[in-house]
Formats: structure tokens, C-alpha cells, sequence
């Protein structure tokens, strides 16, 4: 493998998150520019990576038309903490559950990256996962348009990674994409993208 290439096997990864050093996130997201820490709520998503005989993919979900936050984006499973939870693993692990039917016997918590506060109000815990064929999802169809996977070789190359900008309520915002074929990956995903692709590389 090159130098500084990501890891990208299930034990590389596993090493990884045992060895947890620090490393400072690409983006931290945006959020504080439109929220006060008061209206931040905390919340999590499940990073899925899936072990496939082609190599590891990591599943997102499009979300439906109609929901008020992110509407029709590409995102990871997951939501809002409730009180009873115990860590962010809990809160993704049910919402994962709930969303896709993801078991959570299925998922491998590896460890979590940086915290990302969208411009929704959201400070999110990104917890990745090793996830275990067969995945036997049964999809929230209020919530959920579709499943679908991207290699994970795909996403922590460089090439793939764009940075844009778009005036929004008065401000610039930048923010991350990442095309895949006819899914726009971008926003508060693109970003936790980048800061696993920093994780693993460094």
C-alpha cells in the first residue's frame, strides 16, 4: 500500500481506532454560525461499513421528499439522543434499527470520530461500525427512499473529494461533496467523510 494511503481492511481499521490518537477534524461543520449552543442538540449517526468479498462499502440512506430536516439528502442512519441513552453507540445503534432495520448484533463498533454540528441545530457523533453480511434491512419508508453502497476504496480517494461554496441566509457557506454516480453526497455526510478519511491517513 502507499505511504499515507487510508487503511482500508477491517483489522487496519480495527488497529486504528484501538491506537486513538487525536487528529484534528477537516471540518468541525458550520453549525455554530446559525445556532446558539442552546438550541444545539446532540445526536448520532451509524458510519456503516460493510464487509463485502470486493472490499469494504460504506451504506447510506437517501432520505424522503417530505421530511423537514435534509429532505431528500444522502446521509448515514441515525437521530437525536434520547435521555436513556447510555453513549452515542446506543443512539446510532437504534436508529439505525428503526430507520433500516439494521441489527445491531450485525454492526462492530469500531469508535467514533470528531463531533459535527450541522446548520440544522444537530451536534452529531459519528460511530463506525463493521457491519457483517446479511444485512436483511427492512426500510422506515416515512424516512427512508432507499439504501445503497459506495466502496469504501471510492470515498478516501482524493480525487473523489470536492470543496464548494453557496450563499446561504446572507453568509458563504463551504461545505464537502462527493459524487458517486447519481448520488450528490455532500453537506454534513461529505464532511464526516473527510474527517474519517483524516482519521484513517494519518
Amino acid at each position: 500500500r502507499q505511504m499515507n494511503s487510508p487503511v482500508s481492511t477491517p483489522d487496519e481499521l480495527r488497529s486504528r481506532f484501538a491506537g486513538a490518537r487525536t487528529v484534528k477534524p477537516v471540518t468541525s461543520g458550520d453549525g455554530h454560525l446559525w445556532r446558539s449552543d442552546r438550541e444545539i442538540r446532540p445526536a448520532a449517526v451509524l458510519v456503516p461499513l460493510v464487509r463485502r468479498e470486493s472490499g469494504l462499502t460504506v451504506l447510506f440512506t437517501r432520505r424522503t421528499a417530505h421530511l423537514n430536516d435534509h429532505a431528500g439528502q444522502i446521509s448515514f442512519p441515525g437521530g437525536r439522543c434520547e435521555p436513556g441513552d447510555a453513549h452515542a453507540a446506543e443512539t446510532a445503534l437504534r436508529e439505525a434499527a428503526e430507520e433500516i432495520g439494521l441489527a445491531a448484533a450485525r454492526v462492530e463498533v469500531l469508535g467514533e470520530l470528531h463531533e459535527y454540528v450541522t446548520v440544522t441545530g444537530y451536534r452529531v457523533t459519528p460511530v463506525v461500525g463493521l457491519v457483517t453480511p446479511p444485512l436483511e434491512l427492512r426500510l422506515d419508508e416515512f424516512e427512508v427512499a432507499e439504501v445503497f453502497e459506495v466502496p469504501l476504496e471510492f470515498l478516501l480517494d482524493p480525487a473523489n473529494h470536492q470543496r464548494n461554496s453557496v450563499v446561504h441566509e446572507g453568509r458563504v457557506r463551504h461545505y464537502y461533496a462527493i459524487p458517486y454516480q447519481r448520488y450528490y453526497i455532500w453537506g454534513a455526510t461529505a464532511g464526516m467523510l473527510m474527517n474519517l478519511y483524516s482519521f484513517l491517513k494519518s
